[in-house]
């Protein structure tokens, strides 16, 4: 089984993406977008409530409430890896 890195912090960006920071140091760009047709992640459709945001307190994923969140892995592999030109 693959371990990812933990998440050290996360900002919300506009249009529904998020800006991970891994305990690495790594980054990634989170797109939401996609999961906004997933009934569990309807609430991530109101803006007050996707910029409500924070890590897990152990850092394997973010989360919004007791329902709604991803996990560090979901977030590794499914975001996209941040270049400097």
């Amino acid at each position: 089984m693959a371990t990812y890195p933990k998440v050290k912090s996360v900002t919300p960006l506009l249009g529904k993406q998020l800006f991970i920071t891994f305990i690495t140091g790594e980054t990634r760009v989170y797109d939401c977008t996609l999961l906004l047709i997933e009934s569990s992640f309807y609430p991530l459709k109101d803006d007050a409530f996707f910029k409500n945001v924070r890590v897990d307190q152990a850092g394997y994923g973010v989360v919004w409430n007791d329902n709604v969140d991803l996990s560090e892995s979901e977030l590794w592999i499914n975001g996209k890896a941040e270049t400097s030109n």
